[in-house]
């Protein structure tokens, strides 16, 4: 008896430790731990199998495994009366990663808002919170829950997650044009801490962000750079590429850096790899890109108005939104479609308000 109230406490001991080595992203020993417990015949008839499932179901995304964690997740969900308090609070954490991972974002949002923190005790949450703020346009938002998760990296000795949430914070400031220098400035400074950490992943993502930075200050050349540099370090089958990708296809078009039959091979790549992958958001974006380059322009618009706008608007893609808005309005302008463009033009407005 005694053996096994021993074997019970062992198998809780690990996967507390196992969801510290999720939450510090520590690979090797994360999947050290999993091997273990999933030969632990044991676990499977203690009081502790809810908690190894939801943390097998954050193992799996952390792995970007998304249907077999939510297979996971709705069999837990079945239960929840059988659940502890953390364990509901872990249930809507990991069900909120799930959403993130499908970028369905104001889902993601409703199921970090329902965590009680009290009870739950993991401010890791915070990050993600902030992440799917950021997606949805709320920067001052963004910003205070990116801050409240650097904190906690910073109290825990996580310093890669530390560069996690000091540049989510970062990248919320862009619209104080006095600034502009300075997030360049702290944006290089990063990608030399992740240099030095040898941490590839996050390097690609601040590559990634410094390129949007001079994209959106029009400097087109050095944009397309630094977006290239960054798809250079990534899995070319994943959705972190095909965003690098896009944003390199429409730096090289604006600032005519590269002939418009390259850009539509480089679009109509990204589509074929976003179709296999059955990505909804990059099959629109791909798309439209591939009808903007071959001056499609009415096809362009119809597309962009019957399946495009209407996904961003269901998963919370403003930024995507509000640029699908702007260009809407300028194309109807253009073809004098006054009823449509007044349409577009209160949309506009309201967002200013």
């Amino acid at each position: 008896m005694e053996e096994e109230l021993t074997k019970l406490t062992n198998i809780k001991q690990k996967l507390l430790y196992w969801q510290e080595t999720i939450i510090m992203q520590l690979y090797n020993e994360m999947d050290q731990i999993n091997s273990e417990l999933e030969h632990d015949e044991l676990l499977e008839i203690s009081k502790y199998v809810y908690m190894y499932q939801l943390l097998r179901a954050r193992y799996l995304l952390m792995y970007h495994k998304s249907n077999e964690a939510f297979k996971i997740l709705k069999n837990i969900q079945r239960k929840l009366n059988r659940l502890s308090p953390y364990e509901t609070n872990l249930l809507m954490h990991t069900f909120g990663i799930y959403y993130l991972e499908k970028q369905d974002y104001i889902s993601a949002i409703q199921s970090f808002k329902s965590i009680q923190i009290t009870v739950y005790n993991n401010p890791e949450y915070y990050y993600h919170l902030a992440v799917a703020y950021h997606t949805t346009q709320s920067p001052m938002l963004a910003y205070y829950y990116a801050e409240k998760a650097h904190q906690y990296f910073k109290n825990i000795n996580n310093y890669l997650r530390v560069i996690d949430a000091e540049m989510l914070m970062l990248i919320q400031v862009k619209n104080d044009f006095s600034t502009d220098d300075e997030i360049i400035k702290r944006l290089k400074n990063l990608i030399k801490s992740c240099e030095l950490c040898n941490a590839l992943d996050r390097k690609a993502r601040v590559l990634h962000n410094l390129a949007f930075e001079y994209l959106r200050r029009s400097n087109y050349e050095l944009a397309s750079i630094y977006y290239k540099e960054s798809m250079s370090i990534k899995d070319q089958v994943s959705n972190s590429y095909l965003l690098s990708l896009e944003g390199y296809i429409r730096s090289s078009l604006e600032g005519g850096l590269l002939p418009k039959n390259e850009l539509i091979l480089l679009a109509e790549n990204g589509f074929t790899i976003a179709k296999n992958m059955n990505s909804l958001l990059y099959i629109h974006l791909f798309k439209l890109l591939i009808y903007l380059l071959k001056c499609k322009e009415k096809e362009y618009h119809q597309y962009l108005v019957d399946k495009a706008l209407p996904m961003f608007s269901k998963n919370g893609f403003y930024y995507l939104i509000e640029r699908s808005n702007k260009e809407l309005f300028n194309y109807y302008s253009t073809m004098r479609l006054n009823d449509q463009a007044m349409e577009i033009a209160k949309l506009l407005i309201k967002k200013l308000i």
